[in-house]
């Protein structure tokens, strides 16, 4: 077993902002391994959102990013459970992180869950031709499909995509990190984003959880 030592806790508290007995835990875990370490960080915070995803979040705030020169700006509001959360330097800096990325990236929708019927079959019909061209029987035809279709989820879904700043982290691990630090389910909500000389903005709201039981 590898000794923890106080500065590789520091190190590792430095890289990904957990509690520093966090850090200790999760490099004794990781046998001393500092990268390991921030995994196992990261799969407790995924633990801590799955828990707490059914919470009410009617608190947080609406914020405005404006990029590249005043070319490119971004609404976004972000929901936590508390004022108190929403006040904290943690959340406050999750929401900017957030509206800066997709600023960057312009994502369509906010989960995969929020893709319209019409979007996912016509992806899907393309996939599926692409596929069938290659002479591949059925069953491949469908793997290939859902490898394709996790891709596009990818590219138009802000949830899925790897956080700009960090590519290894998706911006749901990102999200998840933060509330395994307050203690407090975090929802995206609903965001715009506006750039100078296109003809539309992209808009994207987050369907509620009824809606996706009705379905």
């Amino acid at each position: 077993m590898a000794e923890i030592t106080a500065s590789m806790v520091k190190e590792l508290r430095e890289k990904s902002g957990a509690p520093m007995m966090d850090c200790k835990k999760a490099l004794t875990e990781a046998n001393g391994d500092l990268e390991q370490a921030i995994v196992v960080l990261r799969k407790r915070g995924m633990a801590t959102a799955a828990k707490k995803a059914t919470r009410t979040t009617s608190e947080g705030v609406v914020t405005s990013y404006i990029h590249a020169g005043g070319k490119i700006g971004v609404l976004l509001e972000v929901n936590c459970e508390s004022d108190f959360v929403a006040r904290t330097v943690e959340f406050q800096g999750l929401v900017h992180d957030i509206a800066m990325h997709i600023a960057a990236v312009d994502p369509r929708y906010i989960r995969k869950e929020d893709v319209t019927a019409a979007d996912l079959d016509r992806e899907k019909d393309i996939f599926r031709a692409q596929a069938a061209a290659t002479g591949k029987p059925a069953p491949v035809i469908e793997k290939i499909v859902e490898g394709k279709m996790g891709k596009f989820y990818e590219e138009v879904c802000l949830l899925e995509q790897p956080f700009i700043k960090e590519q290894s982290v998706t911006i749901t691990q990102l999200i998840a990190t933060v509330i395994g630090k307050l203690g407090e389910n975090i929802s995206v909500r609903r965001f715009a984003r506006f750039k100078v000389g296109d003809a539309t903005e992209t808009v994207a709201v987050a369907k509620p959880k009824a809606a996706e039981a009705a379905e």
